[in-house]
This record gives structure tokens, C-alpha cells and sequence, in this order.
């Protein structure tokens, strides 16, 4: 096949992980790489209750794939007329007229059309003008990498683990909200962070990390959970604390938060020295994996 043809990648790419970049890289020989992904994710009309959390917004999730090879990526919006097409009109309304595919690249275990009656395999059989290639899942410490793998990690606190497949820090991204204010007032003043639903929220604990806004990047502590040493009942937040910055006006604007490493679990503290203490230590740590000299303010 020659590679001056419409390479057609399909699939979710939720995360853009060390696999899907290995398909991307293997697309390029067979010519202009156009990947064609599906927003919001099929399970939201067929199981609204299974839909996963995302590992990357759409807009990241577009930005992501061109900067692994994509020369274009085209976003059908998962519908259920959509989901009503059947095999064969995909593949004669989306990879022969509208996309020119001269070749189609997939997973093993890619479904199409109404009742998922479209298979990679069929795919393989039809003559429509394009081959078809079948990858299998990239592995990772003999284990499959995969998206529903990396959420798992990120569920369970493995953020330096999830970081080996996705070859990036996972991270989270949402506007700075107004929260109880207690950090200012015991030295820590911290960024909440608002966030969609849909955010894949990793274990409640202490993480090392960044926190970016407007393009500053600071090393910071990150603590998800509800405060369990303050009294009241509150649910899960995201806080970041941006390492020895004071005065810092981060209200309504966008956050970047990004986890390299878990410290600890979430502890309910007898006092709020015992905590302060304990404060102390996790920035001291989370500088020491960041790289970031913290400044002496006893000095």
C-alpha cells in the first residue's frame, strides 16, 4: 500500500498512553496519520452508569495525539443516531467519503456499528479501497497497558506508576475555588480546585507535585480528601500548595495540578501542632522529589 494514502486510526485514546503512541509511530509508514475518536465515551448512551472517569479532557486529549503523530484529528460526537449506523455505514459513510482511508488501523478488540456487529476482523474483509491492521495492547511490566489499567492505578494512589504508562505526570485541571480558607491561616494557603465529574481523582492522600497556573509552574503539596483533624462534614477536595509562594491571587483562573509521587494517606491529627509538624515534612519531601529549594523562613 503506498504511504501517500489516509492512514485512519480509530479508538477512544482516553490519556494517549505509551500504547496508543506506539500505534501512532507505526501509522506514519502508511502515510498522513488521521486519528478518529468518539466524544463523550460510547458508554454514556449504552451504559451511562459504567462511564469511566477521563484521564485527559477533549481538548487535551486532541493536543496530545498531534503532538504523538497525529497529522489530524477529526472528534464524531457519540450520539445515538451515531450509535444507530450500521457497520457497513460507518464504513462507507465516515472511512470511505468522508475520511479516504487507504488505511485503517485498530485494536484487537475494536467493535463498530449498531450491536457492535462490526469487528477489527470484518474490517480485515471488506474491499472498500483501504487495508486494515490489527495492533495489540503494548505491555508494561507483563501486563497490557491500557486506559482502564492506568484509572485503576490512579484510584488506588499509584500516580508514579500510572506516570510509566501514560509517559507523563497524570494530572487534573479545573478552576480555583473558593474553600474554608484555613490554609491562609495556618501558614499553607492552598489552591481548591474545581473539577468536572468526570476527573479521574486519584486516592485520597498527600502527593508531591505541580501546580500551574498561567503558564507559572511551581512545585507543590497536594492533598485530596475531606480533612478529617478539621470538624464539619465536607466532601473530597483537591488542594495544592504552591512551595514557600505567599500572596498568590489564584481565584476563578485555570489550574494545572500534576502528581509525581504519593507520600502518605490522608491521617486524622489529635492537634493542629501534630499536623503542622507533619505539614512540614511532606513539603520538605515533596521539594526534595520536585528538585525545588525550599526557602528558610526561620532566617
Amino acid at each position: 500500500m503506498s504511504n501517500q494514502g489516509n492512514c485512519v486510526a480509530i479508538g477512544i485514546f482516553d490519556g494517549v498512553h505509551a500504547g496508543h503512541q506506539e500505534l501512532l509511530k507505526s501509522a506514519k509508514k502508511y502515510g498522513k496519520v488521521i486519528v478518529l475518536t468518539f466524544y463523550p465515551h460510547p458508554t454514556v448512551i449504552f451504559a451511562p452508569e459504567r462511564t469511566p472517569m477521563q484521564l485527559l479532557p477533549l481538548d487535551d486529549r486532541i493536543a496530545a495525539l498531534k503532538a504523538h503523530g497525529a497529522d489530524e484529528v477529526v472528534v464524531i460526537e457519540f450520539t445515538k443516531d451515531f450509535a444507530a449506523k450500521t457497520a457497513d455505514e460507518f464504513i462507507d459513510e465516515i472511512l470511505v467519503k468522508q475520511l479516504s482511508a487507504t488505511h485503517v488501523i485498530v485494536g484487537e478488540n475494536f467493535t463498530f456499528g449498531r450491536g457492535a456487529q462490526g469487528t477489527a476482523q470484518y474490517l480485515q474483509t471488506v474491499a472498500k479501497g483501504f487495508e486494515t491492521s490489527i495492533v495489540q495492547l503494548s505491555e508494561n511490566r507483563g501486563n497490557p497497558i491500557s486506559s482502564t489499567r492506568i484509572r485503576g492505578l490512579i484510584f488506588d494512589g499509584e500516580v508514579a506508576r500510572a506516570k510509566e504508562l501514560l509517559t507523563r505526570n497524570h494530572y487534573l485541571v479545573g478552576p480555583v475555588v473558593h474553600g474554608e480558607k484555613r490554609g491562609r491561616t495556618i501558614g499553607y494557603p492552598t489552591a481548591n480546585i474545581g473539577l468536572d465529574d468526570l476527573a479521574c481523582i486519584p486516592a485520597d492522600g498527600v502527593y508531591a507535585g505541580w501546580l500551574t497556573v498561567e503558564n507559572i509552574r511551581w512545585a507543590a503539596a497536594i492533598s485530596i480528601g475531606t480533612n478529617p483533624t478539621f470538624p464539619g462534614v465536607r466532601g473530597r477536595q483537591v488542594e495544592a500548595y504552591a512551595l514557600d509562594q505567599v500572596g498568590l491571587e489564584l481565584y476563578d483562573k485555570i489550574a494545572k495540578v500534576e502528581f509525581t509521587e504519593r507520600l502518605r494517606d490522608t491521617l486524622k491529627f489529635d492537634s493542629l501542632d501534630s499536623l503542622l509538624v507533619q505539614m512540614k515534612v511532606d513539603c520538605d519531601r515533596a521539594a526534595e522529589l520536585t528538585g525545588f529549594t525550599r526557602i528558610n523562613l526561620d532566617q
